[in-house]
């Protein structure tokens, strides 16, 4: 059953005003390199088709390939999707891309790949919203963290992604949100820790709600913070030095002071069309700390390289 493995392919190739996308990153053992790697379909009346996006996190450089929807493929019974001559699932990435800007070939394996917990009552990131229908997009994470081995050449140039890390997750839906902030690192200090958080102002059934989700993870163990859960928002702003946002659950707080660095434009969805445009940085710095609410320090650190999108007009839905 689809709805129980996220990660695969859920929707159809004869839908409308759907789209679905993979979100691979990847960063260098020495933090010089980070590239980003989205394959996906945008379904709709005009222009159907699938794509691959990159993104070079230490130059803020985009590109969008195009492919005819004949050129994508996938599996049902487990992760695997191909598009155009590249292929990707949970344990590898083979990449053979020539856009009018961009060659990338290589391969890369993943390897130790953590995954978020599941159960039959939640099945993902989403926990029992999964099961709520008619929302315009839904979210999964594939790989909180894991190794990566390989080497890409872009554009000729080989790099070296051997000792690496990487994070897979995914979206799927009509649309995305009006508004939003999403954020994520895997390469902290401390090697065992990876964070993702995403706050958005949600339609649905003809109104809109602010929700969000998101973990931190940290020497093996998951804090799961989103409003099903009961956690709340105790602050979330924008200031001239950065993003801060504290959500507080029963038992913890997070806290996050975040820095945008250098950022590319990538191309978004609006009912299946891939024609909104918006700011990504993989290159921000994320300070966290996660404490129990008797004020208990259970990490603190710095995540670098960290993925980063804020689309302003979330702040006044918050």
């Amino acid at each position: 059953m689809r709805l129980f493995h996220p990660e695969v392919f859920q929707g159809r190739l004869t839908s409308k005003r759907y789209f679905e996308g993979w979100y691979f990153k990847h960063v260098s053992a020495d933090l010089s390199r980070v590239y980003s790697f989205i394959p996906g379909v945008a379904l709709n009346s005009n222009h159907p088709h699938a794509f691959i996006q990159v993104i070079n996190g230490t130059t803020g450089n985009t590109h969008y390939i195009e492919y005819p929807l004949s050129e994508f493929k996938f599996r049902r019974d487990n992760f695997w999707v191909k598009v155009g001559k590249s292929e990707f699932s949970a344990e590898s990435m083979h990449l053979d891309i020539e856009g009018s800007d961009i060659k990338v070939k290589g391969r890369l394996n993943y390897s130790g790949r953590v995954k978020y917990p599941f159960s039959w009552f939640s099945p993902g990131i989403m926990g029992w919203y999964s099961f709520v229908p008619f929302m315009e997009c839904k979210h999964g994470v594939v790989s909180v963290n894991h190794h990566i081995n390989g080497f890409l050449h872009i554009n000729e140039e080989p790099i070296d992604f051997a000792g690496g890390k990487g994070y897979i997750e995914k979206d799927w839906g009509r649309s995305f949100p009006e508004a939003w902030i999403w954020l994520q690192s895997n390469n902290f200090d401390h090697a065992d820790a990876s964070i993702m958080i995403s706050i958005a102002n949600i339609p649905w059934l003809g109104n809109n709600f602010t929700g969000f989700l998101g973990f931190m993870y940290a020497d093996g163990q998951f804090y799961p913070f989103s409003t099903y859960n009961g956690s709340r928002i105790q602050t979330c702003e924008l200031t001239p030095e950065g993003l801060v946002i504290s959500i507080r659950h029963q038992n913890y707080i997070l806290s996050i002071n975040a820095t945008l660095n250098r950022a590319g434009v990538l191309k978004a969805p609006q009912s299946g069309n891939m024609d909104r445009h918006i700011k990504e940085s993989i290159d921000s710095e994320l300070k966290v700390l996660l404490k129990t609410i008797e004020g208990k320090i259970i990490f603190k650190g710095t995540g670098h390289r960290a993925g980063l999108e804020v689309i302003e007009g979330i702040f006044a839905m918050v």
